[in-house]
C-alpha cells in the first residue's frame, strides 16, 4: 500500500531508505464496507462454524446502582456494548441505550440526587473523542453534556447530593486534560483546573465545596490536590520522596481525613507496592490499611453513608476483595468469591450490599451481589459461552521462568500464565503462542479469553501470557526495568522464554508464533527482530513499529504522556536509542510471517505505524497479511469486525504456525 504524502518527514525518510530494498511482493487487496485487506485469504466456512459459537460468547460488567436497588451492567447483545438494567438476580436484562457505537465511562448519580439517570460516554468509529451525555431513567431522554466537537471528555464524577458533576476534559486546547465542574440543574460548566498536563478528579467533600484531584505524569508519578470550588484555589498536597504513584484518593465523613492509594515512602523507607492508607492532616493521625500485604491495591470505594469501605488487592494477578468498617477499619467477613479478577465494584445506596464484577479464565465476566450482613453471594447476571462445554475450559498454571540478569544474585524470573490443552496425546509437542499484553504499564491476569479456549480445544495450540518487566503489579521497581533505553531488555525477557518454551518435552520450540496489541504489538514485531529464527509468525496489533513517529504522531493529548514512560523523541539521546530498536528501522530482520492489524482512526497508535510497517516487510521481499477496519481506532470493538479479525487470525495460525 503507498504512503500518503502527508506523512511526517521521518516516515518519508523510511520510506526513501526502503526504496533500495528488494522487490515488494504484489498485493492482493480487497475492500467490503470498512475493512479493507491485503493479502488474506477467503476464510473457509468449516473455520467459520468452529469459530461461531467462541465469538458469541459474551460478558457482563456492573456499571453502577440505581436508587431502587436495580444494577446497570454493560454487555453486548448485538454489535457494541451497550447499558442494560437488572433488577433482581439472574433477571431479564433491559437494555437502555441502543447506539453503533460502544458506550463506556458509565457513572451513575447518587440517591440524593434530584434527578435519577446515569451518565455516559461514546466516541465516533473509535476515535476516542468521547462526549458525555445523561441518560434519564425517568424519561428515557438522552442530552448531550459536553461541547460535540473534536475534545475528549471522561471521568464523570457526582458530588454527593448529586447537584455537581466533574469531569476532566481536553476542550479548551486539544492537549491539556482539564478539569471541569458543571451544575446539574443548569448545565453551567466552568473549569476548575488549567494548570496543564493530564488531570482527573477523585471525590467531592461532603459538602461539594472541594473537589479532589490529580496530575497523572507515568504509572510511577502522580501529584495530588485539593480545589476549593468557591475560590478556585488549587492547593497541592506534599509528596513523600518528592515523587510517586497514587491511585484513589477519597474524603472520609468529616470531611477532612482521607483515604488513599500511593506507593509513597513510610517513614523514609521505599515502598514497592501501592497500600491502601488513612490520613488525618488535623490530629496528623497516619495508618497503612494494608501493611501486611505485599501486592498492590487496585482500587476502592467507600458506602454512600460512609460507614464501609470496599477494596481489591492485586495478589500475583489474581484479585481478592476486602472490606472494613469505617472509622473503625475493623475487617468484614465475606463469603466466599470464586477465583478470578474483579472488575468494577460498588455498595448499593443503602450501603448493605456490594456488587462486583467477577471474571475467572473459565467463565466471562458477570455482575455478583454480596449481602453483607448475611454474607451472601448471588449471581445476578449468567453471561452466554455460545452453547459450549464451561466445563471443559482450559484454566491456566501460572508458571515463572528465568530470564537474562540477577536479583539478589540469583536469576531474575518472571512470571506468565500457561494455557496447556488437555488430554494430549502422549509423544506429541504442541506448537505455542506468546501473548503479550499492551501498555507497558498493563498486566496480563487470567480472565475469560475464547481466544485461547478455541486455541487449546479446537485447534491443540498451547499460549503462554508473560508479564514481562515493565509491567504493573510486581512492584515499583519492576515496573521501572524497561523505561527508555532499557526498552529491549523487555524483548530479552521473550527471548529467555523461548529458551525456557525449547526445556519443555510438551512444547514445540520450532512452531512458535508470537501475538500482541498496542505496545504488545511492538514487542511483537520486536521479537521477530531478534528472534525471527526463532519465531515462525507473528501478528501486530495497532502496534508502535517506530517510536519516532509513533511520538511525532500520537494525538497531542497523549503525547507527554508517552514521552514520560519511552523517553523524548526530540532529545539526540533518545533519538539514537529508537533509532536502535524501532522494528521499522530494520524490517530486513524479519523473516518470519506477519499478519498486521488496525484501525483507521486510531489516536493512540495512527494506523501510519501498521502502513509504514507493512511496506517496509513487503519491501524485502516478504509477504504480508494487513487488515485496515475504517471505522475502528485502538482496537476492534464492533462484533462484526473483531468476529473477522479473529477468523483471519486463526486461518493465518494454522497456515503458518501449526501446519499440516
Amino acid at each position: 500500500m503507498a504512503l500518503r504524502s502527508t506523512l511526517p518527514a521521518a516516515l518519508l525518510a523510511l520510506s526513501c531508505l526502503q526504496a533500495f530494498a528488494a522487490e515488494p511482493t504484489s498485493v492482493k487487496r480487497e475492500e467490503v464496507g470498512n475493512r479493507v485487506s491485503e493479502n488474506i485469504p477467503a476464510i473457509p466456512g468449516e473455520l467459520l462454524d468452529k469459530l461461531n459459537r467462541y465469538q458469541n460468547t459474551r460478558g457482563a460488567g456492573f456499571a453502577g446502582w440505581t436508587r431502587e436497588g436495580c444494577v446497570l451492567v454493560s454487555t453486548r447483545f448485538a454489535e457494541t456494548a451497550q447499558v442494560h438494567r437488572v433488577c433482581q438476580p439472574l433477571g431479564m436484562r433491559e437494555q437502555l441505550t441502543f447506539y453503533p457505537e460502544p458506550v463506556g465511562g458509565i457513572a451513575a448519580s447518587p440517591s440524593k440526587a434530584q434527578a435519577e439517570g446515569f451518565v455516559f460516554g461514546k466516541d465516533k468509529g473509535g476515535d476516542e473523542f468521547s462526549q458525555l451525555y445523561w441518560f434519564d431513567l425517568r424519561t428515557r431522554g438522552v442530552s448531550l453534556l459536553t461541547d460535540g466537537k473534536r475534545s475528549q471528555n471522561g471521568g464523570a464524577l457526582f458530588s454527593p447530593d448529586g447537584k455537581w458533576m466533574a469531569y476532566a476534559g481536553t476542550g479548551r486546547n486539544g492537549t491539556d486534560r482539564d478539569i471541569y465542574v458543571r451544575n446539574v440543574a443548569t448545565g453551567d460548566t466552568k473549569p476548575v483546573v488549567t494548570e496543564g498536563g493530564s488531570w482527573g478528579a477523585s471525590d467531592f467533600s461532603p459538602d461539594g465545596k472541594r473537589l479532589l484531584v490529580s496530575r497523572y505524569v507515568s504509572a510511577a508519578e502522580s501529584y495530588p490536590g485539593v480545589v476549593d470550588l468557591d475560590s478556585g484555589k488549587l492547593e497541592m498536597f506534599p509528596v513523600d520522596g518528592g515523587k510517586a504513584a497514587f491511585g484513589g484518593f477519597a474524603f472520609a465523613a468529616d470531611g477532612r481525613s482521607v483515604y488513599f492509594v500511593s506507593d509513597e515512602p513510610i517513614d523514609g523507607k521505599p515502598q514497592e507496592f501501592q497500600t491502601l492508607r488513612f490520613h488525618d492532616p488535623a490530629t496528623k493521625k497516619f495508618e497503612v490499611l494494608t501493611a501486611n500485604i505485599p501486592w498492590d491495591v487496585d482500587g476502592f470505594t467507600l458506602s454512600e453513608d460512609d460507614k464501609r469501605l470496599a477494596y481489591v488487592t492485586n495478589e500475583d494477578g489474581i484479585s481478592k476483595l476486602h472490606v472494613i468498617e469505617l472509622p473503625s477499619h475493623k475487617a468484614v467477613a465475606l463469603p466466599e468469591l470464586p477465583i478470578g479478577v474483579i472488575g468494577g465494584f460498588d455498595f448499593s445506596p443503602d450501603g448493605k450490599r456490594l456488587a462486583v464484577t467477577l471474571n475467572s479464565a473459565t467463565s466471562p465476566s458477570d455482575t455478583y451481589v454480596i449481602d453483607l450482613a448475611a454474607r451472601k453471594l448471588e449471581r445476578w447476571t449468567r453471561s452466554e459461552v455460545g452453547g459450549l462445554d464451561a466445563s471443559k475450559f482450559v484454566a491456566p498454571t501460572l508458571v515463572r521462568y528465568e530470564t537474562f540478569d540477577q536479583v539478589d544474585g540469583k536469576p531474575r524470573t518472571i512470571p506468565a500464565f500457561y494455557y496447556r490443552p488437555a488430554n494430549v496425546p502422549k509423544g506429541r509437542k504442541l506448537p505455542v503462542i506468546i501473548n503479550i499484553h499492551g501498555g507497558p504499564e498493563g498486566q496480563s491476569q487470567p480472565t475469560f479469553s475464547p481466544t485461547a479456549q478455541f486455541l487449546a480445544n479446537e485447534l491443540g495450540v498451547a499460549m503462554l501470557v508473560p508479564n514481562v518487566r515493565g509491567s504493573t503489579g510486581y512492584g515499583k521497581t519492576y515496573l521501572s526495568l524497561d523505561n527508555a533505553g532499557k526498552r529491549e531488555d523487555s524483548v530479552k525477557d521473550i527471548g529467555a522464554l523461548l529458551d525456557w518454551i525449547a526445556k519443555q518435552p510438551e512444547l514445540d520450540a520450532s512452531r512458535v508464533g508470537v501475538y500482541g496489541g498496542s505496545y504488545g504489538g511492538y514487542m511483537v514485531l520486536a521479537s521477530l527482530m531478534h528472534y525471527s529464527d526463532r519465531i515462525r509468525a507473528g501478528v501486530d496489533i495497532v502496534g508502535i513499529s517506530d517510536f519516532t513517529t509513533f511520538l511525532t504522531n500520537t494525538e497531542s493529548y497523549r503525547r507527554d504522556l508517552r514521552r514520560a514512560e519511552y523517553g523524548d523523541e526530540r532529545t539526540p539521546e533518545m533519538q539514537e536509542v529508537f533509532a536502535r530498536i524501532s522494528p521499522a528501522r530494520h524490517s530486513d530482520r524479519i523473516a518470519s510471517r506477519l499478519f498486521v492489524a488496525q484501525g483507521k482512526n486510531d489516536p493512540r497508535v495512527p494506523y501510519t505505524e501498521a502502513e509504514q510497517i507493512v511496506k517496509a516487510v513487503r519491501n524485502n521481499g516478504k509477504e504480508v497479511w494487513y487488515l485496515l477496519f475504517n471505522d475502528e481506532g485502538h482496537g476492534f470493538q464492533k462484533k462484526a469486525n473483531a468476529d473477522y479479525f479473529g477468523a483471519a487470525t486463526m486461518l493465518f495460525w494454522q497456515q503458518n504456525l501449526i501446519g499440516e
